[in-house]
C-alpha cells in the first residue's frame, strides 16, 4: 500500500493529535479518498517527519523521525535559464537525486532571458512534488534568476564541455556546480569564474544536453559523499 507523503507548515503538526492541515485536506479526503485508520506521512520541511493515522478530522501521530531520504551533503545547482520546459526536468530530476537548492542565472548565451513569477512558482511546485515522491525531508528552494556573476561563490565548480579540463570526479565534492545554457559559457564568463576562485571541470568526453548535466553532476557528486547510489 502506498504511504502518501505531504509537506505542511511546521506549526500544523504540533502535538500528538491535531486537525488535518487545511492545505492537504482536499487531496487526502476527496482526491485520494483516504479513510479513517489509513496512514500518511507529514513533513514539516526541516528534515523531520511524522507518521500519522487518520481519525475523524484529525491526524494522530504514531511516530516522529528524521527523514531517511534527505542527503547530508547540501549541493546547490546553479543553472542557466533554458528554453521551453527544460528547467522542469532539471528541477524534478535534480530533486529526486538529492539537490538541496537551485539558483537560476542569466548568461551571455542564454536564449531565455527572464522567468515570470508564475513560472518560478511552477518550478517550486515541481520541486515540492518531486521531494514528496522521492521521500525527501526538505523541499529544495528554487531561486529567481540573477546575473551569472552574482551566483559565484566559494566552493563552486563551473562545468565546461572541454577535454583538456580536469574531471569533476577528481575534485573534492563541491558545495555548488555552475551549469551553462544550450550554447555553453563564453570565454569571458569562464575567465570571470576562475578570477572569482571557481574551479573549472568537466564530466567526460561526451556532450550532454543542458538539462541532463545537472542530474549527471549531482549523481556523481552525491555518490562520492555517500548520499546517492
Amino acid at each position: 500500500m502506498t504511504l502518501h507523503r505531504f509537506f505542511v507548515a511546521p506549526d500544523a503538526v504540533s502535538g500528538e493529535r491535531f486537525a488535518m492541515p487545511a492545505s492537504i485536506e482536499r487531496q487526502v479526503r476527496t482526491v485520494l479518498r483516504l479513510r479513517d485508520g489509513e496512514r500518511v506521512v507529514l513533513l514539516s520541511g526541516d528534515g523531520s517527519e511524522a507518521a500519522c493515522r487518520l481519525d475523524g478530522g484529525d491526524c494522530v501521530v504514531e511516530e516522529r523521525r528524521a527523514s531517511a531520504g534527505e542527503p547530508r551533503h547540501r549541493l546547490t545547482v546553479v543553472q542557466a535559464l533554458l528554453k521551453g520546459d527544460a528547467l522542469d526536468e532539471v528541477v524534478r530530476h535534480g530533486t529526486e537525486v538529492g539537490v538541496a537548492a537551485f539558483r537560476l542565472v542569466v548568461t551571455e548565451r542564454s536564449i531565455a532571458r527572464e522567468l515570470s513569477p508564475r513560472r518560478l512558482e511552477r518550478l517550486s511546485s515541481i520541486a515540492r512534488e518531486a521531494a514528496e515522491q522521492s521521500e525527501r525531508g526538505r523541499i529544495p528552494e528554487v531561486h529567481a534568476p540573477v546575473p551569472l556573476g552574482d551566483a559565484f561563490a566559494a566552493g563552486s565548480v563551473l562545468l565546461l564541455e572541454r577535454h583538456d579540463v580536469e574531471r569533476l570526479s577528481q575534485l573534492e565534492p563541491p558545495s555548488s556546480v555552475v551549469i551553462g545554457p544550450e550554447g555553453g559559457f563564453t570565454p569571458a564568463e569562464v575567465a570571470a569564474a576562475t578570477a572569482s576562485g571557481l574551479r573549472v571541470a568537466g564530466l567526460g568526453p561526451r556532450i550532454l544536453r543542458s538539462e541532463t548535466v545537472a542530474v549527471a553532476a549531482a549523481a556523481a557528486i552525491l555518490s562520492r559523499t555517500g548520499d546517492f547510489a
